[in-house]
């Protein structure tokens, strides 16, 4: 844990130098223009919002643009709205309590409850990375043309490479993630307008919300599922609760606006990369009557004929990146659920290989990796509950919250929230179980 005292700024340690930026910026002690007040709380909130860019989201936004337009643009907005403000809370609570959401729930509920919560995110977060995971691996299939369990070897060795970064502290990880996340938001970019869309139904249908027939609200609640993520909830509040740590009202406050500042500008650029992947569907597959795009094979071979080479080398580095990323990110987030539940630490190369062995096993057995990873969406709606419930609990008790205990409006619109997306995914796994 940091301290609020730094003896000497003056070190090589990016962290250190980052921590003492940060406190002499939170003392009002510094010249610095806008831009450079701001860099040194930038971070928390990107590695978070990797987990609404991951492979997950691709398999739905993609769907829902080639099945109905522009029509569900308006459904991407509300979901990142959405989820600022959940990532808000969940860094509000790492910054005021010090302790993140697992511990929270360790100490708050009693034993029986909190270890059934921990199975349950365990589970959750073994769904997670069986998406991230395939994605990735799919990601190298595609660019590389090596067979698919080859993909999955290299992206376990890259997701490994990436998490020994924790090594050297949070702010390479932070900085290897955030450029990660900009080459995602790069490549979306650059189809968004390789595809030609009409801006003109973007803008109507991000405003006017609209279905059409059981099937849009279907594909609506899985964008929804795909978006709030119940790892990135957990993670994030672990993120803050050691990064800058002070005491003070004012500079508290100061800290607290500084993260509200980071959630927004990570999770703009997440909602718009989700927004594009629907975008670029619907402008290019919509739009030819390719209504039915089964799978993320057949987007990434049905680009080349409709938009040319470039674009579909560029959907496959965009998936790929986001693979590799977001399941680094996850195993991460694995590792803060164990110890925040259970005081417990296993080495990360284990925790690697442990949760890398669903997604070997699709792939040997030979399940459809776009099927399976669609499916794997379904399970997160399971932790949705168990985690946005007690973090509005929590968030909403001066006795944990402090001086950042939420407002009662707040609280008043992060429980509609979380009523909102607990039956839109009970209304998922009804259609999926049931009917579907």
């Amino acid at each position: 844990m940091m301290r609020e005292k730094v003896s000497n700024p003056e070190t090589i340690s990016p962290d250190f130098k980052t921590v003492a930026d940060a406190l002499e910026i939170l003392g009002g002690k510094t010249r610095k223009n806008r831009l450079s007040r701001l860099m040194p709380f930038l971070g928390p909130a990107f590695i978070a919002s990797v987990a609404y860019v991951d492979p997950g989201n691709f398999a739905t936004n993609i769907q829902g643009g080639a099945q109905f337009g522009y029509m569900l643009v308006w459904v991407i907005v509300v979901s990142n709205l959405m989820a600022m403000l959940i990532q808000t809370l969940s860094a509000k609570l790492g910054i005021a309590s010090g302790k993140n959401l697992a511990e929270q729930c360790r100490e708050n509920f009693p034993r029986p409850v909190a270890y059934g919560m921990w199975v349950m995110m365990e589970l959750v977060a073994m769904a997670t990375d069986l998406a991230e995971f395939l994605g990735a691996a799919l990601g190298f299939q595609l660019l590389l043309g090596v067979p698919l369990f080859a993909g999955a070897v290299l992206t376990a060795i890259v997701t490994l490479l990436i998490l020994t970064l924790e090594r050297f502290g949070f702010r390479p990880l932070e900085a290897v993630i955030s450029a990660m996340v900009g080459v995602i938001a790069l490549c979306y970019l650059l189809e968004t307008f390789i595809g030609k869309p009409d801006w003109g139904q973007i803008v109507y249908h991000a405003f006017v919300p609209q279905f059409s027939g059981a099937e849009s609200v279907l594909l609506a609640s899985g964008i929804l599922g795909a978006t709030v993520m119940p790892h990135a909830i957990f993670l994030h509040s672990s993120l803050t609760q050691g990064r800058i740590v002070v005491k003070d009202k004012a500079r508290l406050h100061s800290l607290y606006r500084y993260e509200i500042v980071d959630v927004v500008i990570a999770m703009g650029i997440a909602s718009f990369v989700n927004a594009a992947m629907l975008i670029m569907a619907a402008s290019t597959f919509h739009t030819t009557g390719l209504t039915q795009i089964a799978s993320l094979e057949e987007a990434y071979r049905t680009l080349e004929p409709l938009l040319g080479n470039s674009a579909k080398w560029i959907f496959g580095l965009s998936l790929l990146v986001s693979g590799l990323s977001s399941s680094a990110v996850g195993t991460s987030a694995g590792q803060v659920i164990m110890q925040g539940f259970l005081k417990r630490h296993i080495p990360i190369w284990v925790r690697r290989v442990v949760t890398m062995a669903p997604a070997m096993l699709v792939i040997l057995i030979g399940l459809d990796p776009t099927r399976t990873l669609v499916l794997s969406q379904v399970v997160l709606s399971f932790g949705l509950p168990f985690t946005i419930i007690p973090l509005v609990l929590f968030t909403s008790r001066s006795d944990i919250m402090g001086e950042l205990v939420n407002r009662r409006l707040t609280t008043v619109l992060a429980g509609l929230i979380a009523a909102i997306i607990v039956v839109l995914n009970v209304y998922l796994l009804y259609k999926t179980f049931v009917t579907g």
